[in-house]
């Protein structure tokens, strides 16, 4: 008390609840593997049902077991190519139609070819933005009419190459710098809604990434020498623990010795 004011009264913390987002659903791109596995499992972990989404049936159904294994977490599989506006549209209507509504839309899928520009093909810029940008776009222009319902959250991954020049991959970059410019503007746009939008922004992640041109980042880093899926997925779950009207808009979750190397 001071002056007979109440001083340091506190909601109640997300982070000291036992399960922060029960009753609430969420929608996962890029499931099957990497972040977005694991960013089901930490949802699932916080009470959350899941509807898990990527290319790959036969992943999304282990991991679907795996979940509902370990939590009480209930657990729909939608395999989903994120370039189609057709199959992304179906993904969250199914996610509506089997949940009742929808809290939570993390947008994950991405990838990346590492060729320099001028050897990058028509096919491989386009599936790059394809992936990136397209897949980006019709997941949260599909997911935001239930998100203002619920006051929900969105989430972007993005990359530090939103933040930072990448020259071994100007196009990727692009499509990174595309993302965070985007989560932040919706934010402009429909934070009066009631919607948080939220850009993670991790380094380099022991994930598949990579593999579509080379070695994927799981086998070029040893275990401890770059950030790991779970802990990316920690700050995805950080971001949609935020209880109205805050938002998490930008969280770059860096190495702690990365900026230093430029």
């Amino acid at each position: 008390m001071s002056d007979g004011i109440l001083v340091g009264s506190m909601a109640e913390r997300a982070t000291r609840m036992e399960e922060p987002l029960a009753g609430q659903t969420a929608v996962i791109t890029g499931a099957s593997s990497g972040i977005g596995a694991a960013t089901a499992r930490v949802l699932a972990e916080d009470g959350a049902d899941l509807t898990i989404a990527a290319r790959r049936e036969e992943r999304l159904a282990s991991l679907a077991e795996e979940i509902r294994e370990a939590t009480d977490a209930d657990v729909a599989v939608v395999p989903t190519d994120v370039t189609d506006a057709a199959a992304v549209s179906a993904l969250v209507e199914a996610t509506v139609d089997r949940f009742g509504g929808l809290d939570i839309a993390v947008c994950n899928a991405g990838l990346a070819i590492d060729e320099p520009v001028s050897e990058l093909t028509d096919e491989e810029y386009r599936t790059m933005t394809g992936v990136n940008v397209d897949g980006m776009f019709y997941t949260a222009r599909e997911s935001i009419p239930h998100l203002v319902d619920s006051e929900g959250h969105l989430v972007f991954l993005g990359s530090m190459s939103g933040n930072h020049p990448r020259p071994a991959n100007p196009v990727y970059a692009a499509t990174k710098w595309w993302t965070k410019g985007f989560a932040i503007s919706l934010q402009a746009s429909i934070g009066e809604e009631g919607v948080a939008v939220s850009c993670i922004n991790p380094t380099e992640v022991r994930t598949e990434f990579g593999s579509e041109s080379g070695t994927p980042s799981e086998e070029a880093f040893e275990p401890g020498s770059v950030t790991e899926p779970i802990e990316v997925a920690d700050a995805i779950a950080y971001a949609v623990r935020q209880q109205p009207p805050n938002s998490v808009t930008s969280l770059d979750l860096y190495r702690r010795d990365k900026l230093s190397h430029f």
